[in-house]
């Protein structure tokens, strides 16, 4: 079997024994490099020789699989600080494999693990090992937290390149991170949900505002399959039954995002951040998203599978009546409309004939909708 068939049988059985990990594991890019011993984890890429590959069995390669997923789910890179490079990459592999291996995945004997580390965190089991390395030659000069790994290059266009690499990954992170989220509230109750992930994570963080209880109703409402008589299902027609046809609806949705000088950038962020979150928890989707102060800046539409990208801008007052006006000229079909805001701003005279639910940090008094409260 080619090392191809090996990754893809991997993969597909992965899905089968431990689903959690094995849909983090099919957003992980996987790579082949020979200059290494068995496998690595480098962000959201599995690095793996074909050796490796070669000689390990499909459940061993697995464990590989959700190493690395494991990897990028818990951003250890953009946790990595000050720390040594090499040694902080063996310390966030002890913990993982531990949770892999309390988990029941097979783990290849080039892993790193030891029930000393046992329901350790990164940051811990780092601290052990650097004491270890001190103690074991005291005339050892350890400097590794104060210096980079790799040979410093100074020059304006490298660091400039650096930084536009470092946001593209922080953004990356951020948008696997909140996949993560979404998958942990999907499989949580699934009797093959891994317990030991559960230290691994905040679920009570799971998106500042819990979706799935908070607009439970509008989605049913909205976003669910039905039955329609007309047209019926033609699959029994010639039998001489008249069975209804089911039709999968998409979930049609209008968000509007204050962008008015009272909303700092952290909570924009935050706005956005839920925003994208919601995107990666419901399955079919159709979502208008606006963005307005006192006047609507931009209309951008988002289907099912679309990557969140708007340019927000505005600065000024907040005035929520131009959303409204515009929803009843150009979206008449809303059935649900979601408003990002502080809520100090002016309101509509006239309730509209859809649901409104305001998403705010302020818990004040609307004359209409109703307020979901984001975690202070």
């Amino acid at each position: 079997m080619s090392s191809a068939d090996k990754i893809s049988k991997a993969k597909a059985k992965l899905l089968v024994d431990y689903p959690f990990f094995g849909s983090l594991a099919s957003r992980v890019d996987i790579v082949q490099n020979d200059d290494i011993e068995a496998f690595r984890a480098n962000e959201s890429k599995l690095e793996y020789s074909t050796l490796f590959i070669n000689e390990a069995s499909i459940d061993e390669i697995e464990f590989a699989l959700a190493n690395s997923a494991m990897h990028a789910s818990l951003s250890h890179e953009n946790r990595k600080n000050n720390r040594s490079g090499w040694l902080w990459q063996m310390a966030t592999d002890y913990a993982i494999n531990d949770m892999l291996v309390e988990s029941g995945l097979e783990r290849p004997y080039q892993a790193h693990y030891s029930k000393r580390f046992e329901g350790l965190y990164a940051e811990e089991i780092y601290a052990l090992l650097k004491d270890d390395i001190l103690r074991d030659d005291e005339n050892l000069e350890y400097e590794a937290d104060n210096a980079d790994d790799i040979e410093k290059d100074d020059s304006k266009q490298n660091n400039e390149t650096k930084k536009e690499s470092s946001t593209e990954q922080i953004l990356n992170d951020q948008l696997f991170e909140e996949f993560v989220l979404s998958e942990i509230q999907k499989e949580k109750d699934d009797a093959r949900f891994p317990e030991a992930v559960k230290r691994f994570f905040s679920l009570d963080a799971k998106g500042k505002i819990n979706w799935r209880d908070e607009l439970r109703d509008a989605i049913d409402r909205y976003a669910r399959d039905d039955f329609t008589m007309m047209p019926p299902n033609k699959k029994y027609l010639y039998m001489g039954f008249y069975l209804p046809s089911a039709i999968s609806e998409t979930f049609n949705l209008v968000v509007a995002i204050d962008s008015s000088g009272s909303i700092d950038d952290e909570l924009l962020s935050e706005f956005l951040s839920e925003l994208n979150y919601l995107m990666l928890s419901v399955p079919k989707y159709k979502i208008d998203v606006l963005i307005c102060d006192d006047k609507i800046h931009s209309h951008n539409t988002f289907y099912t599978g679309d990557t969140l990208e708007v340019d927000v801008k505005g600065g000024g007052g907040t005035d929520f009546r131009p959303v409204f006006s515009y929803i009843e000229e150009s979206l008449e079909d809303t059935k649900l409309l979601l408003y990002f805001s502080d809520l100090d701003g002016v309101f509509p005279k006239d309730k509209p004939n859809y649901e409104v639910k305001w998403v705010s940090k302020n818990d004040v008094e609307i004359p209409f909708g109703d307020v979901i409260l984001i975690d202070k």
